[in-house]
């Protein structure tokens, strides 16, 4: 049974090892990651000012905002989105370790029950 177990576990390390570093579907995932980072960027949100602000303020706080959401989170998001992408296929390949650990259990359990009865 340990060494089912030390199999099941080496071929999750290893299937964990390829999805973040698997360079063979790098451009489907380019495209996901893409197209995640831009549906995020897409919800920018507006300000809401208290009263009438100035206008020279206006002018300066929309640079801000239009030279953060072009230049400094599409990288960000980028880099946020991937990682997420590689954890939520991590841990798909978790959930099927599991299951495979389950099924053996329950494996071992029916045939103990043959050796008995």
């Amino acid at each position: 049974m340990r060494k089912k177990f030390h199999d099941l576990l080496h071929a999750y390390k290893v299937e964990a090892f390829k999805i973040s570093h698997n360079n063979e579907c790098v451009k489907d995932r380019t495209n996901e990651i893409l197209e995640f980072t831009e549906q995020a960027l897409n919800n920018a949100y507006t300000f809401h000012f208290h009263g009438d602000p100035d206008p020279a303020k206006l002018e300066t706080l929309t640079e801000v905002k239009n030279f953060t959401l072009e230049a400094i989170m599409p990288p960000i998001v980028e880099k946020l989105v991937q990682r997420i992408h590689v954890l939520e296929k991590q841990h798909e390949a978790m959930v099927g370790l599991v299951d495979n650990i389950l099924e053996q259990l329950s494996d071992d359990r029916l045939e103990q029950k043959k050796k008995l009865g």
